[in-house]
């Protein structure tokens, strides 16, 4: 089931399936080792819900929903 980044719950694992040419920060996130095929958990939302903290690749990284709304996700069976 396909669905985006910024739609995920807590603890759940999802894949990265596309990053969108929309999103603002694609070639950072790339750079950081987000691309598809990389395995993503959410582990923290903001008070405000915004901007949420992800554990990609063994490093926690804070993203906005903003941005995180471009990355399209699967979730792990």
């Amino acid at each position: 089931m396909l669905d985006t980044l910024n739609n995920i719950n807590i603890d759940d694992n999802v894949r990265v399936v596309n990053i969108d040419n929309r999103c603002g920060i694609k070639r950072r996130l790339m750079d950081i080792g987000l691309v598809p095929g990389t395995y993503v958990r959410l582990i923290y939302k903001s008070i405000f819900d915004d901007p949420k903290a992800y554990l990609i690749r063994n490093t926690i990284i804070a993203i906005r929903d903003m941005d995180s709304k471009y990355i399209e996700v699967e979730y792990n069976d």
